[in-house]
């Protein structure tokens, strides 16, 4: 249960699809709250990893301080309650100053488990070792298929493709005698005074984003990026190799696919994760939906804001 008294600011969190218009709203709410932004992407952490993850530059955050950018080199594992843990000190260190966090984010189970009450089971590393074997013995579809059978809900909110999280679910699984999707955050709040505004896009328009959105990044030289970074470690990343871009970029340098191939995959794999987002993030009743339209955005996200006591 929330902790902390409730003299301090609010914990306000900017949530939808990617490209919905997060970071540039979460920038105008902490420059009119007098606050300061907590990434809440788990691939915005690296460094290096700019144009593939819509980072912000420095201009573009306007003089607004902003937590957990570019912490972890790219050949770094970065897991969910690690996360947990820095975002957590981040939003106690604003809040102790009296400054108002603003948490933004797409990566809905990592804004789970920082907002709400999510106690992290823990790990066997034989059973995890075992997994990983067969991981790389069977690939992730075949492990994917046995978490559909023991689990279908955890099934459908992870992609065959994460190996990782697949792995993840099924040690927890093994070692917890219980559905994976029993252990995910509750829905109780970790703090007091905490509002989540959503940035409602169509999903045609949503779609329609995306594919601008990929295109202005290979414009932008994503490919030039994710070429350096490989020089840095990031293949052998476990976590940032994994990134949408980046992996379909490493693909394309390993002469595994075409530029067109590893572009069009790119939306096309954006399109699914956002849909995934959309449904993890519609299922939680206590989000303030505001269209992407709205005349004046920051105004209505403010009008959700500031009633709170």
């Amino acid at each position: 249960m929330p902790t902390e008294p409730s003299t301090q600011p609010p914990v306000v969190a900017v949530v939808g699809p990617t490209a919905a218009g997060k970071s540039d709203l979460a920038v105008e709410l902490a420059l009119r709250l007098g606050g300061e932004v907590v990434n809440g992407d788990s691939m915005q952490l690296y460094r290096g990893m700019d144009i593939g993850t819509a980072k912000l530059d420095v201009d573009e955050r306007r003089g607004v301080p902003h937590h957990l950018l570019d912490i972890l080199d790219v050949g770094e594992p970065a897991t969910v309650a690690e996360f947990q843990g820095w975002a957590r000190e981040a939003i106690s260190d604003c809040r102790r100053r009296r400054v108002v966090p603003v948490v933004v984010g797409g990566s809905a189970l990592y804004l789970r488990a920082v907002l709400d009450e999510f106690e992290f089971p823990g790990t066997d590393v034989g059973v995890r070792r075992r997994l990983e074997a067969e991981l790389a013995e069977a690939g992730p579809g075949a492990l994917h298929a046995r978490l559909s059978a023991l689990d279908p809900a955890a099934a459908s909110s992870i992609l065959p493709s994460n190996g990782r999280r697949v792995v993840r679910a099924l040690e927890v699984i093994e070692i917890t005698g219980r559905p994976y999707q029993a252990t995910l955050p509750r829905r109780e709040y970790a703090f007091d005074r905490v509002v989540q505004v959503g940035v409602d896009v169509p999903r045609a328009e949503l779609d329609e984003r995306i594919a601008t959105r990929v295109q202005r990044m290979w414009a932008a030289g994503l490919v030039e990026e994710v070429r350096r970074l490989e020089r840095h470690g990031l293949r052998e990343g476990p976590t940032a190799s994994r990134a949408l871009g980046y992996r379909q970029v490493l693909r394309l340098l390993a002469g595994e696919c075409t530029e067109d191939e590893a572009r069009d995959d790119t939306v096309r794999g954006t399109r699914r994760f956002a849909r995934r987002q959309d449904s993890w993030f519609r299922r939680d009743d206590r989000i303030r939906w505001l269209p992407y339209d709205a005349a004046d955005l920051t105004e209505a996200a403010l009008d959700v804001v500031q009633p709170m006591p």
